[in-house]
Formats: C-alpha cells, sequence, structure tokens
C-alpha cells in the first residue's frame, strides 16, 4: 500500500525509530477514535501531532491546557454584534480537523469536560443551537506523568472517550545521538508527498467492509465480561466498539480481510489499559499488565 509506506517512511524522517507508535496513530485516525499520548516532555508527542496534520494537509488546531483554561476558551462564546443588536456564537478553536489537546491534565476536570460531547457525537451544543464539527475531527491529547506536579486526575469518562493511549519513549542510543547532533527536539517537518483526504475516505470506506466473524464479537464480550467479573473498574460497551473498529482498520492496513484473534489480542493493551486501572494508578507499565492479564484469561473460541 503505497499511501501507507509513504506515511511510515516519512514519519520515521521525523520521528525515528517510532515505526509502530507512527502506525497505531494512523489506525486509530482511520478507526474514527481519538488518541491519548502519555509520556515526559520533549520525546517527541507534539512532532507527532503536527506531522498527522501536514502529511494529510488538515487544519491543526491547537490548545495549550493550562489550569486557569475555561471551557469556553474550547468550545467558544457568545459576542455581541452591535449592528445586528445580538449575540453571535464565536467559534473556539474545537472546531479544527487536527485538535491537538497539549497537556490535557494540568486543566482541571470542568475543563476537560468540554471535550466530551466533541469527543463522543463530533458537534457541539451551545445555547440550544447545534453546530457540526469537521468531518476529520480528531482529537489527539498529550498528558504529562501521573507523578508530575499541577497535573490534575482525567476522570473515568474522559479516559474512556480515548479508543487508544500509547506512549512514544525515549529514543535509543542511535537516535539520541542523531537529535544532539542536530540540536532540536522539533525536527523540522519537510513533506514533499501529501496524502490526499480521498485516501483517507476511501480507507474508511474499506475498512467498513473488513469482516468480522461472530466468533470475533464473541470473543471481545468475554474479555468485557471478564473485567466485569474480575476487574475493580470493568469495560465499558464502548471499549468493545472501540476494540472491533481498531481491529478492522488494523487488519485494512495489514492487507488482510478479516479481523483475528491475533489483531484483538495486539490491540486490546493500548485499548483497553487506561480504563482499566484508576487514574491515580495512571502507568503504562500497569495497564499493559492488567490488560494482558485478561487477554490470558479469556479464552478464543
Amino acid at each position: 500500500m503505497q499511501e501507507l509506506n509513504n506515511f511510515l517512511k516519512t514519519g520515521e524522517d521525523v520521528l525515528s525509530g517510532k515505526k509502530e507508535q507512527l502506525k497505531l496513530a494512523l489506525v486509530n485516525f482511520l478507526a474514527g477514535g481519538h488518541t491519548l499520548i502519555e509520556d515526559a516532555p520533549g520525546v517527541g508527542k507534539t512532532t507527532l501531532v503536527h506531522f498527522f496534520a501536514e502529511i494529510f494537509d488538515l487544519n491543526l488546531s491547537r490548545i495549550q491546557f493550562t489550569n486557569d483554561l475555561l471551557p469556553s476558551d474550547i468550545i467558544g462564546t457568545a459576542i455581541f454584534n452591535r449592528e445586528k443588536n445580538n449575540f453571535s456564537f464565536h467559534q473556539g478553536p474545537i472546531f479544527g480537523d487536527i485538535i491537538m489537546a497539549d497537556e490535557l491534565n494540568r486543566a482541571p476536570p470542568k475543563t476537560q469536560s468540554a471535550l466530551l460531547q466533541a469527543m463522543e457525537e463530533k458537534h457541539i451544543t451551545f445555547d440550544g443551537e447545534t453546530f457540526e464539527l469537521p468531518e476529520y475531527f480528531h482529537v489527539i491529547a498529550t498528558q504529562n506523568p501521573h507523578s508530575q506536579v499541577g497535573t490534575y486526575d482525567l476522570p473515568e469518562s474522559q479516559l474512556d472517550r480515548f479508543s487508544l493511549k500509547m506512549q512514544l519513549g525515549y529514543p535509543d542510543e542511535d537516535n539520541t545521538i542523531k537529535l544532539l547532533k542536530t540540536k532540536s527536539i522539533n525536527p523540522k517537518i519537510d513533506i514533499t508527498e501529501k496524502i490526499s483526504k480521498d485516501w483517507i475516505s476511501d480507507a474508511k470506506s474499506q475498512i467498513e467492509n473488513i469482516f468480522v466473524d461472530d466468533s470475533i464479537y464473541e470473543y471481545v464480550y468475554r474479555l468485557l465480561d471478564n473485567s466485569r467479573n474480575n476487574q475493580t473498574i470493568p469495560l465499558s460497551n464502548r471499549c468493545g466498539i472501540d476494540l472491533i473498529k481498531l481491529s478492522k482498520s488494523y487488519a485494512y492496513l495489514e492487507g488482510e480481510k478479516n479481523v483475528t484473534p491475533e489483531h484483538i489480542q495486539y490491540l486490546f493493551p493500548f485499548c483497553a489499559g487506561h480504563r482499566l486501572v484508576r487514574p491515580t494508578e495512571s502507568d503504562i507499565i500497569l495497564e499493559h499488565e492488567k490488560a494482558n492479564l485478561l487477554i490470558s484469561q479469556t479464552s478464543v473460541r
């Protein structure tokens, strides 16, 4: 698939050594989900989001979350029009294609909640009127590790809106030396061959046709059911729906025509891990351990 190869090759020029993370981000974008990236500052989270917007030629809207940010700073507000002698809605930065919610957990829960309706329904309701969001609306949020000073917990309702959570991690020795030589953690993004929006629409259409056998649906149900019997925090139905969508998208990018149990097992820690732990326990390793334990306890029939 030429577009996928172009995406990964160009992406690795920008984020060297992060092929898996780039592919996971693309899988989630085509599945229609939203991505949460938790990691330390300076590992390339912002660069990944900029690359995403650039290669697909989509409008990037960056929201820097701080402890004094208000919901109206995200959604928009009513401004008085002197000529018409009335108030009109002035759209906020949420009305973009790729939304970079930078350091999401530095804002209090009230501000974070401004994203809930947008992420779930892809429209905004303001003063009784509904405003549709762009066709390719996609949130990529970054989150600082819970142990850092000045962070708030993301409520379970917010975490459940993210269909995939991952981390980039520190680069290996070769890539770290490359960064040291360039003296920049934010390399210039120079994309000569962009991927058209027509390809996005066509890929989404073909993903819908990826076959999912009833045995796969039953397997996902058993994973959800086991979490409700054996875990402190049960998995939601939304998690199951997200897992199916991600698996279909992943199968498509792998050039396969149907979803397999292996697809489910690979994606499950990224889709379910952050939903299996309490916000105060937020830790990628713990999340994946709990997800993998659940997989080991659930049979594939």
